[in-house]
């Protein structure tokens, strides 16, 4: 990894904004991603954030942290949060922000024991593949205190494949429609493209069952996103 979205990170932390992130997929066109956006307050939050941070209770685990606006905001609410992440760069700015417990790590490195864990922003994001899913949930299982749950959302992206017609194309000789190749650009500086899945709410509930984790559905958002609690 090249860092490309923690230099973007510092930069705005920083002061010295002057562009945002570019960002595409292998089935969508170049998009920008505002870092004003990246350090957004609770009330600035879509909904499905705001409801997993009212959830949150007990030793937080803030995986894939960013600039630290969930963990800053448990925080607050009085909470223990331990906030990871693969960027430098995101660590370095969060704890700048004042997040007082950072790690450089991705989740699989974890070992520690939480109440609660948290993947927000398509937290199924990171198990990249279908066939990694059962590998991170029997992970994540395993860093679960007794009681507790994990909070995560994702989208079903199956509407990114509609026709005029309202049928569907998909090529059935590929993988499972919501495995992307994320790119992502910061002037002009382009990052290691990476893998990231979107899970349809049937097939990840499906996922957890095999792995002995119920699977509840908290709510739903406006853009076919929705949100879980594992436990």
């Amino acid at each position: 990894m090249k860092d490309v979205f923690g230099k973007a990170l510092l930069d705005y932390h920083n002061g010295h904004y002057s562009e945002d992130i570019i960002t595409s997929t292998s089935i969508s066109d170049e998009d920008v991603l505002p870092l004003t956006y990246l350090f957004r307050d609770f009330k600035d939050m879509p909904k499905l954030e705001q409801k997993a941070l009212k959830l949150s209770k007990g030793s937080v685990l803030d995986v894939g942290c960013g600039a630290g606006n969930h963990s800053l905001h448990i925080q607050n609410k009085g909470l223990n949060v331990k906030a990871i992440d693969i960027s430098r760069g995101a660590i370095q700015v969060s704890k700048e922000r004042g997040v007082l417990h950072t790690e450089l790590k991705s989740v699989l490195e974890e070992v520690d024991t939480f109440d609660t864990i948290l993947l927000l922003m398509n937290g199924t994001g990171i198990f990249q593949e279908l066939t990694q899913v059962s590998k991170y949930l029997l992970h994540l299982k395993k860093l679960l205190k007794p009681n507790g749950q994990i909070l995560m959302d994702s989208s079903d992206i199956k509407y990114m494949y509609e026709d005029e017609d309202g049928g569907f194309w998909t090529d059935t000789n590929a993988g499972y429609y919501g495995e992307l190749d994320y790119f992502i650009s910061y002037k002009g500086e382009k990052e290691t493209p990476m893998k990231w899945l979107y899970l349809d709410f049937k097939t990840l509930k499906l996922a957890c069952e095999t792995v002995g984790l119920n699977c509840i559905l908290i709510d739903e958002g406006e853009s076919f996103d929705y949100l879980v609690q594992l436990s």
